[in-house]
């Protein structure tokens, strides 16, 4: 569900920030922003072939000496008026090859794929699909042209293989709307592709019980919970089965509307000093906080996702901002506090966002493990520690021009043990977040350069009274650079100059008694592009994009340098080779 930033402060100040928040992402109510007006759109041939819309990344490949795929389409449907409609639902049975994976073989891999097409006018819209109540992917759609687009995006969904194995319903929420101005329809399919193992199962990996942390139908929206300021906070009542030996909490986020740029957010103090009241503040940090009754049991310090209508849309195609297509999950390893939760009853599982503005996006998978040789096991908190966000902003400005540096730090240790059939088990979780964020307007505020870093880092060490049984670490980081500058404004028609480098920087090391295994993964996307402005609408421009993507493990290697210019690709290499002159 999306549409449009509700900002509607006059731009005679010449505010960059308001101009940022008026265009073209992923947002959750309907009002004005920019867009791409009548005009422009009726001047492209309709006739040329549809423009195919990507984003970069790497393949999913089923595994060496698989069977596969057979495939199962789940839903068909052509998304038109929906907004505040109830989600597409449709029956789900496990189609027949799983249950010959049950017998002598085992899942493989489970890939979701979403295609669809649109033509027309119409915004970038968000949606979720949900199996059971448990959330299978977040993405944003294509923004289409009068010729039509069309996309595909397709998610690794194995480690949901308990929920797949069973009979549900799937529901998906796209809030679309549709009139004599904004034409577009959203014709989509939804289809599981499996492949297996011919010979017997490798050990256990995916969880034995998924647990949705989210809303329950029926509903008129998706079934995420919705976070709409700094004081909301949005939870479930749960309880955990009794023999229980591990828990990974699953969250997704997204963030829309007053806050889909957060990012780019001055202090309230610069807003009242310059009265500019509805142009969203808050400052220029957010994170998520999720809780498990009155213990935070973890964060999220998310990747800034910028969706296809973000700052410039004509930046976004055909090649789309990192995760705009498969929004990226953030797992939080609960093991320690499964002592203060196989009580039988329920508990509260809750989320909140630091700072929030309208309107953010969440709800969770809980991924649980059981221990099938007894009926209840057993556990002890030994040491938690989570002390406050340190947070510091330093704000100087004078009018409109000004700088305001925002830093931030925080730290989750816990320590728990687990006794089951499998005996003792001691579990350490850890995370680890700092930040940074420079936010410079000059030139009377039509200038505005955004840099930020996002460094977090979490790991897993789970071992018994003789080996190490897991060891997990991941280590990421999210470098963003924005610059955006307005000029020739009279009234509502102005130029815009926008300038997009954002990253991300990922090490994964896995090791215990399923082996060891390391990634790596390099992906960095530069687009700058101009546009005309009249009317709040977008009377023409350009955009170009470089995105280079090298991914390195003990599972492969991948590469990817790719270009466009204007709806065009114009450089395109790749292979998956892991000689050091491919990558």
């Amino acid at each position: 569900m999306a549409s449009s930033t509700a900002a509607s402060a006059s731009l005679h100040r010449c505010l960059l920030l308001l101009l940022l928040l008026l265009p073209f992402a992923a947002t959750a109510t309907v009002t004005h922003r920019h867009r791409l007006p009548y005009h422009h759109l009726a001047s492209l041939d309709v006739s040329e072939p549809p423009t195919t819309f990507f984003e970069v990344d790497r393949p999913i490949r089923p595994p060496r000496g698989s069977l596969g795929p057979c495939s199962a389409l789940l839903l068909s449907h052509s998304f038109g008026f929906t907004y505040g409609q109830p989600p597409v639902t449709a029956a789900y049975a496990p189609p027949a090859c799983l249950a010959g994976a049950r017998g002598s073989g085992s899942l493989a891999l489970a890939v979701l794929e979403w295609s669809a097409d649109c033509r027309g006018r119409q915004f970038d819209r968000i949606f979720g699909v949900w199996l059971s109540g448990a959330e299978l992917l977040r993405s944003c759609t294509a923004e289409p042209r009068a010729a039509g687009v069309v996309w595909s995006v397709s998610r690794d969904v194995t480690r949901y293989a308990a929920l797949l194995a069973e009979p549900g319903e799937i529901a998906v929420y796209l809030g679309n709307l549709v009139d004599r101005t904004y034409t577009g329809v959203y014709h989509a399919n939804l289809t599981l592709h499996l492949y297996y193992h011919p010979a017997p199962p490798p050990p256990q990996q995916q969880a034995d019980l998924i647990v949705p942390v989210s809303r329950s139908l029926p509903l008129d929206d998706g079934q995420w919970f919705a976070i709409h300021n700094a004081t909301d906070a949005q939870s479930k009542k749960l309880s955990i089965p009794s023999n229980t030996y591990r828990a990974v909490l699953e969250v997704f986020v997204s963030f829309h509307s007053n806050d889909e740029f957060w990012y780019t957010n001055p202090p309230n103090e610069y807003l009242e000093a310059n009265n500019m009241s509805s142009v969203p503040g808050n400052g220029a940090f957010r994170e998520v906080i999720v809780k498990i009754n009155d213990d935070i049991v973890g964060a999220v310090w998310p990747f800034t996702v910028i969706y296809t209508g973000g700052f410039n849309p004509l930046l976004w195609r055909p090649i789309t901002g990192i995760g705009s297509f498969n929004l990226p999950t953030y797992d939080i390893d609960i093991t320690p506090f499964l002592g203060k939760l196989l009580n039988g009853k329920e508990h509260d599982f809750g989320f909140a966002v630091t700072n929030a503005l309208d309107v953010w996006y969440i709800d969770a998978n809980l991924h649980l493990w059981l221990d099938h040789k007894s009926e209840k096991t057993t556990g002890s908190l030994i040491s938690y520690d989570a002390p406050a966000l340190v947070l510091n902003v330093d704000t100087g400005f004078s009018g409109l021009d000004g700088q305001f540096v925002t830093s931030a730090s925080r730290h989750i240790v816990v320590t728990g043990s687990v006794k089951s059939s499998y005996g003792e088990v001691t579990t350490n979780f850890y995370q680890r977040f700092s930040y940074v964020n420079s936010n410079v307007f000059s030139k009377n505020g039509t200038v505005q350069v955004v840099n930020q870093t996002i460094d977090a880092k979490s790991g897993v060490l789970a071992k018994d009274a003789s080996a190490v049984l897991i060891s997990e670490e991941v280590h990421r980081v999210f470098p963003l650079h924005v610059y955006t500058g307005t000029s020739d404004q009279v009234g509502d028609d102005y130029s815009l100059i926008s300038f997009v480098k954002l990253g991300v920087n990922e090490k994964k090391t896995s090791g215990g008694k399923l082996g060891f295994s390391y990634s790596s993964l390099r992906n960095a996307q530069s687009a700058h592009g101009s546009m005309k402005v009249k009317k709040n609408l977008v009377a023409g421009g350009l955009g170009e994009t470089h995105e280079v993507y090298k991914y390195v493990g003990t599972d492969g290697c991948y590469f990817r340098d790719v270009s466009s210019k204007n709806y065009t690709v114009i450089s395109d290499q790749s292979g998956d080779s892991c000689a050091k002159k491919a990558i």
